[in-house]
C-alpha cells in the first residue's frame, strides 16, 4: 500500500470546487485511491474519485489527509494528488 500524506491549501477546505477538481483528477487514475483525516481510522476513508464523499469528510484550510492506494505502481498518481490539494483553488 501506497500513501501519501497532504495539507489542505484552498482557503474553503475541500467543498465545491477544490471537491470538484481533485475527484475529476483522482477518477482519471486507473488505481483506487481513497482519502481520510490524519489520524482518522483507515475504515473512515472515502473513495477520492466521489466529490460528495469528499465534502462529507468537511476538511478544512490548513488540515491534513492521508491518500492511499493499493496500486504499488500508482506513486506518481498520488504525487499529483498531493499537489492538487496543496494548491490554492480559490486564488
Amino acid at each position: 500500500m501506497i500513501e501519501r500524506t497532504a495539507t489542505i491549501a484552498s482557503t474553503v477546505g475541500l467543498h465545491a470546487r477544490p471537491a470538484s477538481i481533485f475527484a475529476e483528477a483522482a477518477g482519471a487514475i486507473d488505481a483506487e485511491v481513497t482519502i481520510a483525516r490524519a489520524g482518522d481510522p483507515v475504515d473512515e476513508a472515502v473513495d477520492a474519485d466521489s466529490m460528495l464523499a469528499l465534502m462529507s469528510l468537511g476538511v478544512e484550510h490548513g488540515e491534513v489527509v492521508v491518500l492511499r492506494t493499493g496500486d504499488d505502481t500508482a506513486g506518481e498518481a498520488l504525487d499529483a494528488l498531493v499537489t492538487i490539494l496543496e494548491t490554492n483553488h480559490d486564488a
